[in-house]
């Protein structure tokens, strides 16, 4: 194909991995923290995880979506013709939200929830962080697997 193509596949694939690698680090990194019960590590890890999400999740999500109009646009395909596309399109539109309106909002929550306790000079953390915790890890368990489900369906391209 062309140097057009190459090059929005590029700028597509660049895309999913900063995405799909931060969000999977960044999950390590916050269950590993979690475990410590130790306020400094906790409060150190959501701030990370917020900086790291505006830098990789949110630039990986941009180059997603600028490649991926770039390669409808250089192969010309029509998304009736690739069934597939509809469902991958979806589970990825779905992550967002979920990171948008659920995950997001949470970590930014339990970063001052822990910035807090740390600046109290407290040594466990409040019941209410240990709520969001667990809300966390249960909504971002699914918002891992629609991007990992959408990665598959791109790949694999199955016949519907």
């Amino acid at each position: 194909l062309t140097m057009e193509y190459s090059i929005v596949k590029l700028i597509h694939v660049l895309g999913v991995i900063l995405f799909l690698g931060n969000i999977i680090v960044s999950a390590v990194w916050k269950i590993q923290a979690d475990r410590t019960n130790d306020p400094v590590v906790i409060a150190f890890a959501c701030r990370l995880i917020n900086v790291t999400d505006l830098a990789f999740t949110a630039l990986g999500s941009a180059l997603i979506v600028i490649g991926g109009i770039g390669l409808f646009h250089a192969t010309g395909i029509s998304i009736s013709d690739a069934p597939y596309l509809i469902y991958g399109i979806s589970l990825f539109g779905m992550a967002a939200m979920l990171w948008l309106v659920g995950l997001l909002p949470l970590q930014i929550y339990m970063s001052k929830i822990a910035a807090q306790t740390v600046a109290n000079g407290e040594t466990e953390m409040p019941a209410t962080y240990e709520k969001c915790r667990r809300l966390w890890n249960m909504i971002g368990r699914i918002a891992i697997l629609f991007p990992l489900g959408a990665l598959y369906l791109m790949i694999m391209r199955p016949d519907f």
